[in-house]
């Protein structure tokens, strides 16, 4: 010994023990520098290795299990962090049982050395991803949390079971978190999982409350991150989290990371993102996994009937808005082409900087005028863009008190132009929610009222999809009543009147088309929301055939599982890039689908294709120039100790059936029932000529 200290055989073998190859944090072999781009397949460790190696690891195990090293016993043990198992630091793992996509690989292999954002159109793996890298800090990290967040409990609900259909993480360990649990629970519940799947609120209540712990928390896990903007809830996480600690992963996914530039740089700067990871539906890598979508754009002359109206309707806009160009505070004078924004940006502008004229009361009635013009001109986008119905619907709102816009009702009362348009609406959609019109002489069948030319366009489009599909022999299905063409189509609107309007319409053609409504938790005053359970419902009904049209407000455009969808119409178009992505990403993914772009000549399309110039943008913006055009946080942690530099290891993962303790058990087959009682509103679309 001659004075030296005695070190154990791990240590003396540490010097010179051969290790497979040294390896950078990435993933990539240190020897030939980080210029190495990796193939399908590099970086796997398949678990062939030299005979010292696996004596070392079998040497470093047992002495780990006879108790830790004397603290002077040299630095060639690896740095610790807090809670890691180094046992397992030496891999991570990738599932064997799927097919390997090398973008997926890589993906995932960044998502877990740095703070990533993954940007990848729906339909092509996020969750997956996702799955893969909150399993290995499940593994890394035995004692610590790992939060998976999602902006609705839909997703939360669908997202877990995806989760561990993929790695298989035991379901005892893994939670899915409400504003519904107890909070005398809450604590204990964090406590005893440690994979929790919530959405953002919930967890920004838990860690106001100090029911999450939140120094625990290893891996943070963001779903339509594009959401990360300003104060919203994701923002509000990353930012308490950070007051305990530093030290956590973040992974965000997103089908398309925002509006504009300026937009992308907010989200990266919110959820601190030192990393981009970005593909685009012409990212090469991409093409062997993705179907050819074919995107066709109608646009609709808005028919005399509607300018009718709508001339009537500029009258009434235009004796309003007079009153603020007289004041001063509105500069705009094309009535025809000012949109809400603009009138907002005014009045934001005229609180900043007031007229030295307009003083006192003079300034509340200003106030008040804004507030009225802003209102009317939701009116005008509504038929513009919904048509004629929804416009009744939302005056009728304004004018029975519902909406509590008193100033507003008892101004339009006093305007004589107002009472002319308002009684013509009335004539023509006063009977309660129906569309339908007695008709004379034409054996007692009903008329349905077109309220907007593109209701005569959409129904044109998804009654010759469902006939053309039978007419080509495309697969059907053959078991009891819902024998028929086995073909989805889904159609988005953005207002649950315009949603009940198409619903109703196309109820006509049943048993052709079986069609149900899709609209998220709020009530309003003509529809009743639907329960976390009645979506999840809904979606298990469309996807098992029940029905073959779902018709969905924006609730529906966002990560859901609502299977292979063959047509996507999208009734209304809206400025923003992220909206129509999202929608356009529900069919696609298994086989060949068709979009359907439905727009009102004027307004409506040149916001299109504002949307369609900016989305390009943004892409070439990010593929192109990559890191440069953005700035990314600099302060990634290192959550593997200094010294252990995992290596990808394919591996079988095993997974059981998924046990769900929200969604009804009982399938939807024919015979069967279910023990979710729908609302009323989920039968109003059935054709009552019609006994099924």
């Amino acid at each position: 010994m001659s004075g030296g200290r005695q070190r154990t055989l791990f240590q003396s073998w540490g010097n010179t023990a051969p290790r497979s190859q040294s390896r950078s944090q990435d993933g990539r072999s240190a020897e030939t520098g980080p210029a190495a781009t990796p193939t399908p397949g590099d970086g796997f460790h398949d678990g062939e290795e030299d005979d010292d190696d696996v004596l070392l690891v079998a040497v470093f195990e047992a002495e780990r299990s006879l108790g830790s090293p004397r603290p002077d016993s040299g630095s060639l043990q690896p740095a610790s962090l807090p809670g890691f198992d180094l046992s397992s630091g030496d891999v991570w793992i990738y599932p064997s049982n799927y097919p390997l996509r090398p973008y997926q690989f890589d993906m995932a292999r960044a998502a877990l050395f740095q703070n990533t954002l993954v940007c990848l159109p729906t339909g092509l793996g996020k969750t997956f991803i996702a799955a893969v890298v909150m399993y290995n800090f499940y593994r890394w990290y035995p004692s610590g949390k790992i939060v998976f967040m999602a902006p609705t409990k839909p997703l939360v609900a669908q997202q877990i079971e995806a989760c561990y259909k993929v790695m298989g993480i035991p379901q005892e360990h893994m939670t899915e978190m409400t504003g519904k649990t107890q909070a005398l629970n809450r604590q204990n519940i964090w406590n005893a999982k440690r994979v929790v799947f919530l959405t953002p609120q919930v967890m920004m209540n838990d860690l106001s409350r100090e029911a999450c712990p939140a120094a625990d928390v290893k891996c943070l896990v963001v779903d339509e991150a594009h959401k990360a903007l300003g104060n919203h809830a994701y923002c509000q996480v990353v930012r308490e989290l950070c007051n305990y600690t530093r030290q956590f992963r973040i992974l965000a996914l997103t089908a398309t990371p925002g509006s504009d530039v300026k937009a992308v740089q907010q989200v990266l700067s919110n959820l601190m993102i030192s990393h981009l990871e970005v593909r685009s539906e012409n990212s090469l890598d991409l093409q062997p996994y993705s179907h050819q979508r074919q995107v066709e754009k109608f646009v609709v002359p808005l028919g005399t009937e509607l300018i009718a109206i709508q001339s009537l309707y500029l009258q009434v806009l235009e004796s309003f808005t007079q009153r603020l160009l007289k004041a001063g505070a509105l500069i705009h004078k094309d009535i025809a082409n000012l949109t809400k924004y603009q009138i907002v940006l005014s009045r934001e502008q005229f609180r900043k900087n007031p007229p030295a004229n307009i003083m006192g009361t003079q300034r509340g009635m200003v106030e008040g005028d804004y507030a009225l013009c802003i209102s009317l001109y939701h009116g005008y986008e509504l038929l513009l863009q919904m048509g004629m119905r929804s416009l009744y619907s939302y005056l009728e709102g304004i004018l029975d008190g519902s909406k509590g816009m008193t100033r507003a009702r008892n101004e339009l009362c006093k305007n004589t132009v107002f009472k002319e348009l308002y009684e013509q609406l009335k004539a023509m959609f006063s009977n309660g929610s129906s569309l339908f019109h007695s008709q004379i002489g034409s054996e007692n069948k009903k008329q349905f009222i077109y309220s907007h030319p593109k209701l005569q366009k959409l129904e044109e489009v998804v009654v010759g999809h469902f006939k053309t599909w039978a007419d080509s022999g495309g697969p059907k299905i053959s078991e009891g009543k819902n024998s028929g063409v086995n073909t989805r189509v889904m159609i988005f609107s953005s207002f649950r009147d315009s949603v009940q309007e198409i619903a109703e319409m196309l109820s006509r053609h049943d048993p052709l088309v079986r069609v149900m409504t899709f609209v998220g938790h709020s009530s309003g005053k003509n529809t009743k929301g639907f329960t976390q359970k009645e979506q999840l419902e809904v979606m298990k009904r469309f996807r098992e055939g029940g029905y073959n049209t779902l018709v969905s407000t924006c609730v529906g455009e966002e990560g859901l599982d609502i299977g292979e969808v063959d047509l996507i119409v999208c009734f209304d178009a809206q400025k923003s890039p992220i909206r129509l992505v999202q929608r356009m990403g529900r069919t696609g993914r298994k086989r060949q689908g068709r979009i359907v772009v439905l727009l009102a000549e004027g307004r409506e399309e040149r916001n299109y294709n504002q949307s369609q110039c900016s989305k390009r943008n943004i892409y070439k913006t990010i593929v192109g120039n990559g890191n440069k055009s953005f700035h990314l946080y600099c302060n990634s942690p290192r959550m593997i100790p200094d010294g252990i530099n995992p290596v990808a290891h394919k591996m079988h993962i095993t997974t059981g059936e998924y046990e769900s303790s929200s969604v009804s058990k009982y399938s939807s087959k024919p015979g069967r029932k279910s023990n979710i009682l729908l609302p009323e509103s989920f039968t109003l679309h059935r054709n009552p000529d019609y006994n099924h």
